[in-house]
């Protein structure tokens, strides 16, 4: 229910000072009407794009509408937190882990700072609600923040803003009072430029703006429980977790860690930046959960990281692996043991002929 009253304008400008303050660049306030892509999202999931991910399926209608998470919403205030910079190999480890988890679960980070300003917001206003989700709602939440004037979907379907690039976070903050609108980003800046489509390894994008997440290296390396298809694992190349190489050649990426960058307070931790996968095929489901704890890595579970070390030293094709993978051929998952099995034997197949490891 609207405060009566209310200076809303004033109050979205003191909201917006909480949310700097809470460390979030970018902000924008949207009407909580249906979402404009959800006929898109419809197709693209009808079109089999979202493979394993059922979850999507089962709350399709979730997401045609806001009210769906907060049934007396008014407004959606769209936030981006940013996560680093470009990802390029460390040099101590052959293994990459894209840069969103190169610190602590980002779930739990941005949750506490939406419980914070939901908290202050309705303390600001009586009576009023207002709920905040990240990853954690079926809230088109890129269909908002366009619409809250944040950026425009690039032709790798990321959303960007033309001074912070595309490497942040994106949150909402369901309210249910109405506040001044921004205005949406009706624009797009790709322009011709197609670098993003032209770098994917695996080839996801059957058309600009369109993402086929059954070949995209963070759904294989990420989402997919079972096996990785055979024709995906040469691509998925050192990708030890998810995957940045469609936001690194982005141009709108190149400046964005210039002198006015805000520092941002997501924490980094270089050591998970610096993953040995030699080391990783010796953990117990014990050790992986514990040294794993409270970051986006656990998503993987044991199975899947394990898994994808070993794609990773197939790849790498370095002959020093070899112990280690011929232990894992033994592991009681099969998952492991098969990934490991076809790592060991392509190491194989390249000394044979003679060949130097990647």
């Amino acid at each position: 229910m609207q405060v009566p009253s209310l200076d809303t304008a004033t109050l979205k400008a003191r909201l917006r000072c909480q949310t700097e303050a809470a460390g979030f660049t970018l902000f924008g306030v949207a009407p909580a009407t249906e979402a404009d892509g959800f006929g898109r999202f419809c197709d693209w999931l009808d079109r089999g794009f979202a493979g394993e991910m059922s979850y999507l399926h089962k709350y399709r209608e979730h997401r045609r509408h806001p009210r769906a998470v907060v049934e007396e919403v008014k407004s959606v205030v769209m936030l981006g937190m940013e996560y680093g910079g470009v990802s390029g190999p460390h040099p101590s480890a052959p293994a990459r882990v894209a840069a969103y988890a190169h610190g602590p679960d980002y779930h739990r980070f941005i949750w506490d700072r939406l419980n914070e300003l939901s908290a202050w917001l309705m303390a600001e206003a009586p009576g009023s609600y207002a709920h905040g989700t990240c990853d954690s709602a079926p809230l088109l939440e890129r269909d908002f923040a366009r619409r809250a004037g944040l950026g425009w979907f690039g032709k790798n379907t990321m959303l960007i803003h033309k001074r912070r690039g595309s490497f942040f976070f994106l949150a909402g903050l369901l309210t249910s009072l109405e506040l001044p609108a921004d205005k949406p980003h009706t624009a797009s800046h790709c322009g011709t430029c197609t670098a993003c489509l032209d770098a994917c390894p695996t080839s996801a994008f059957p058309e600009p703006g369109v993402l086929d997440a059954t070949k995209c290296i963070s759904y294989l390396t990420i989402e997919l429980r079972g096996p990785i298809p055979l024709e995906l694992r040469e691509p998925v190349g050192h990708w030890l977790f998810g995957c940045d190489v469609c936001n690194d050649v982005c141009p709108w990426n190149r400046d964005r860690q210039g002198a006015d960058a805000p520092r941002s307070p997501f924490p980094t931790n270089p050591d998970l930046a610096a993953l040995d996968p030699v080391e990783l095929l010796s953990l117990s489901k014990r050790d992986f959960e514990r040294r794993f704890a409270n970051t986006s890595l656990l998503r993987t579970r044991r199975t899947g990281l394990l898994r994808n070390a070993a794609i990773v030293l197939g790849n790498t094709a370095d002959e020093r692996a070899l112990p280690a993978l011929e232990q894992a051929t033994t592991d009681a998952d099969e998952v492991i043991a098969e990934a490991a099995r076809w790592a060991a034997g392509r190491i194989r197949e390249r000394m044979k002929r003679g060949e130097p490891g990647a």
